[in-house]
């Protein structure tokens, strides 16, 4: 078997538009086609032996052990693979459940389709079931335990922390759309102008200086000793001759520890006389210049959460420690204590396993015991140095008991300290009473500080301290952080709808950021060139913080690739469906076309509106189980699915009577007379009213005025600056040049009426076969062309696209000899050749249409054919 490539959803998606995180595999069964799991001896034993736990899955036939009915009647090993890559993930601690698995369009070729919790893991999982179905199918054995312990650590490279992912949880439930910024823990909650940012438990509105300050123990201390906080007394000193002093100051017992230290190294604690002093303050100085002595307190270590100067949790914590038995070494208690049900790997559970690493060693050597040593019955040993839930430690929820007195301190704490989110560190004996009655300190003030003691604490009630940061960050009752966002798919017209649509909203004062096939602009400067049609581009257009209104093309290349760039849009239209990149991406039909371009209006918020074109049977089907609104355009006011909508008090455009009409529910509201539209060239290029017609109905839904789009469409002028590649036409002394990006029948067809209309003697049409067309599609081009021109330039294009020069030539001749039309054609394979053979020959009166797939250097080239005109200069022009 053969994976041909894996592809990994993170958005809306042809394959499911609410299960985003889906992991696309082509893989071909070669041989095993003929092979399903009943005709392969003994794999069914195998397989339920090597995956007894997958007797739950049901699979199709709705019941545990349904999966295994099916291995036993005999399935395709594609379908096995989706089933394994869905166990072993489980098995990992990545428990996910949906897959699909479906026929490529090739015999013995098929989409594995399942779902993913991190994209690495289940990219692996992909690879990993094909090894361990092959093994299988072979009876060679295979041991899982490394591919599931490298899922793990891909996982845990991958993931959110506990505190981060805690915040996008919360925010995704209240419908806060976000992205990640980078691999760490960099988020985005919201879009745009509206977006707010996090890093794990630090936001886009923490004080720097609270987080200088909080780093800076020695003034974080000053400042609340001043303010009267209960804090360790203390000083610093380098020199030993000022120890005496220093202890007579803060009071035995003492700690000393240095100022640069790590890892517990060099830190004396309890010290009660001054020799002892004495040799901690050598131990420091061993570590560290300069030193501190400090009151010991002791206690019970605490932590207190602060949000937005609120106290919202509590925990005590432990650090990891074994408590002897007088049997068993501490290698063997540590090991014990790991099987615990609730501790695993990293943090797939709410437990962290004890691991036994240099520092642990470090520490068991302090207390005099080594790894082997046995500890007698109820000893306690601690193993780490810090009480973190990450290292192995434990928590419980102490919230309900702390006194007033102590939450009173903390959120002054975090007002003094200046911090949005901070956590305050409290050695104390009982939290339920005031520090000044047990004799407990403020030991520290932490930014950033961890969420996972207080969402899962391993004894008392879970908190959901994601909550109150939520509500600092986006205070207004149904504050999503969104910005309008208008998508636009469909075969032809997309590019022309999403720079006029973006026109409209920019001349109303708008921020616009907008994805073309030409490339992404912000405000009207293009920042990135090429084809931005994806979801990459759309995020980038998202995470513009100068942006507060998105329009988005969006092709079927990106949606198969990688699903949509963002999950929902307030307006989604659909221009057309018609054939063209059929062959690709397992989409063979105009159909399955029409489901991938059907995912953008299946995004629509539920208040949102899906506007389709009531002309095109695929598309108006596209309203099935939509749960938004509906508004259609139609060329024909008399179209029936026009009418119906009406009656109803829909929203309509519609092209009546030489005019571009909006209606709501009957009533007529005529925007502009289309001839006088400059984009439709005296009303002569109907498939420009069309792009027009969805344009007026998102700009009406968006509260544009009438007057503000008239303003917008007199303005909009079909040109190199505004419309690149979309008719534009250029007037030589002679002749006319016209570039237009048609590159399939339908888009020729629509260019044919429009050519039609133009007052020209002859016509030459310079066109080129597509490498990634199906052969049919370019052999209609060619036929088609051989309708439009008296005269055919056959170039090539930039990129072949997996066909040789010769194929597609051959592909357009056909195509043109077909056809009962006598025409003149050349074949000259460079652009820029062909376009200076035209210019160069062109006859008085004529049109030159050239269909080009890199428009910038097309545009480039006859801008400078055309000043060399008025120039003068005879070197390019006849």
């Amino acid at each position: 078997m053969k994976i041909r490539e894996i592809n990994a959803m993170r958005g809306p998606n042809y394959w499911s538009v609410r299960r985003h995180k889906l992991i696309v595999m082509v893989l071909d069964l070669e041989a095993m086609e003929e092979l399903p799991t009943n005709k392969v001896p003994g794999f069914s034993e195998r397989l339920k032996a090597m995956f007894p736990s997958m007797y739950s899955h049901r699979c199709s036939e709705g019941c545990e052990g349904g999966f295994f009915m099916r291995v036993d009647e005999g399935t395709w090993m594609g379908h096995v693979i989706e089933h394994i890559a869905l166990e072993i993930q489980t098995l990992a601690g990545m428990d996910t459940g949906f897959g699909r698995t479906r026929g490529y369009g090739e015999k013995g070729v098929y989409h594995v389709v399942f779902s993913y919790i991190e994209e690495n893991a289940g990219r692996y999982a992909a690879e990993a079931a094909v090894r361990i179905c092959e093994a299988l199918i072979s009876g060679k054995d295979y041991d899982m335990v490394d591919d599931i312990q490298r899922m793990r650590e891909l996982r845990e490279e991958q993931r959110l922390g506990p505190s981060t992912g805690s915040i996008v949880e919360e925010a995704e439930a209240r419908g806060i759309p976000w992205l990640r910024l980078n691999k760490y823990s960099l988020c985005q909650l919201g879009y745009g102008a509206n977006q707010k940012r996090i890093q794990a438990t630090v936001t886009s509105e923490t004080s720097s200086i609270g987080v200088e300050l909080a780093c800076d123990k020695e003034d974080t201390k000053y400042l609340l000793e001043q303010a009267e906080v209960e804090v360790p007394r203390g000083d610093i000193l380098s020199r030993e001759s000022s120890l005496e002093a220093a202890c007579k100051y803060v009071g035995y017992p003492l700690v000393i520890k240095p100022i640069d230290g790590n890892h517990g190294r060099g830190i004396t604690v309890d010290i009660n006389t001054y020799e002892e002093a004495l040799e901690g303050f050598r131990a420091a100085k061993e570590v560290s210049r300069r030193i501190i002595v400090e009151k010991y307190i002791t206690g019970e270590d605490y932590r207190l959460l602060v949000v937005n100067n609120v106290f919202v949790a509590a925990a005590k914590r432990t650090p990891a420690h074994v408590i002897g038995n007088g049997k068993s070494s501490i290698e063997e208690l540590v090991a014990e204590v790991n099987t615990d049900p609730r501790r695993g790997y990293g943090h797939e559970k709410e437990l962290t396993a004890i691991t036994i690493n240099d520092l642990t060693k470090i520490i068991i050597s302090d207390a005099g015991y080594s790894v082997d040593s046995v500890l007698s019955e109820g000893e306690r040993l601690i193993l780490k140095d810090t009480a973190n839930l990450s290292t192995g430690g434990t928590a419980e929820d102490v919230t309900d008991i702390v006194h007033p007195a102590n939450v009173s301190m903390t959120e002054r704490i975090s007002k003094i300290i200046d911090l949005d989110i901070c956590g305050i560190d409290i050695m104390t004996s009982d939290i339920s009473l005031p520090l000044s009655e047990t004799g407990g300190a403020v030991l520290e003030v932490n930014a950033g500080p961890g969420f996972r003691m207080h969402l899962a604490p391993t004894t008392g009630l879970p908190r959901n301290v994601a909550a109150p940061v939520i509500d600092k960050l986006f205070p207004h009752q149904g504050d999503t952080g969104r910005i309008p966002i208008v998508a636009i798919t469909g075969t032809n017209g997309k590019t022309t709808t999403t720079r006029l649509i973006a026109h409209i909203a920019k001349m109303k004062g708008f921020r616009v950021g907008y994805t073309t096939s030409d490339g992404v602009y912000i405000q009207n400067r293009l920042l990135m060139k090429g084809d931005c049609t994806g979801p990459q581009s759309a995020e980038f257009v998202l995470k513009d913080p100068t942006v507060n209104f998105a329009v988005l093309e969006c092709a079927r290349g990106g949606m198969l690739r990688a699903g949509l760039g963002f999950k929902n849009c307030d307006i989604g239209i659909v221009t057309n469906v018609a054939a063209d990149h059929l062959g690709l991406k397992g989409i063979h039909t105009v159909e399955q076309l029409a489901k991938v371009k059907g995912v953008v209006p299946e995004t629509v918020m539920p208040d949102g509106y899906a506007i389709l074109n009531a002309d095109d049977d695929l598309v108006y089907d596209m309203r099935k189980g939509l749960s938004c609104n509906l508004a259609l355009f139609s060329m024909d006011e008399e179209n029936p699915r026009i009418k119906a909508l009406q009656r109803i008090g829909g929203i309509t455009a519609v092209y009546e009577n030489g005019y571009v009409t909006l209606c709501r529910g009957t009533w007529k509201m005529r925007i502009m007379k289309a001839k006088n539209i400059p984009l439709t060239y005296g009303g002569k290029a109907t498939f420009m009213i069309q792009n027009i017609l969805p344009a007026i109905i998102a700009a009406n839904i968006k509260g544009i005025s009438i007057e503000d789009m008239k303003a917008a469409l007199d303005t909009f002028i079909p040109s190199p600056s505004q419309t690149p590649g979309r008719l534009n036409l250029f007037q030589f002394e002679e002749f006319q040049v016209l570039l237009d990006y048609a590159h399939n029948p339908a888009g020729m067809r629509a260019l044919q009426k429009f050519i039609e209309q133009l007052e020209v003697t002859h016509k030459v049409g310079i066109i080129a076969g597509i490498g990634d067309r199906r052969e049919e599609d370019n052999n209609e081009i060619g036929s088609i062309a051989s309708e439009m021109f008296d005269e055919i330039i056959i170039r090539q294009d930039k990129h072949l696209r997996g066909k040789t020069e010769e194929e597609l030539i051959g592909m357009l001749q056909k195509g043109i000899k077909t056809s009962n039309q006598r025409v003149k054609t050349t074949v000259i394979p460079s652009e820029e050749e062909a376009i200076i053979h035209a210019v160069k020959n062109a006859k008085k009166g004529s049109l030159i249409v050239l269909c080009s797939d890199v428009v910038p250097d097309a545009l480039d080239l006859v801008k400078k054919l055309k000043e060399e005109e008025i120039k003068g200069e005879p070197s390019l022009v006849k």
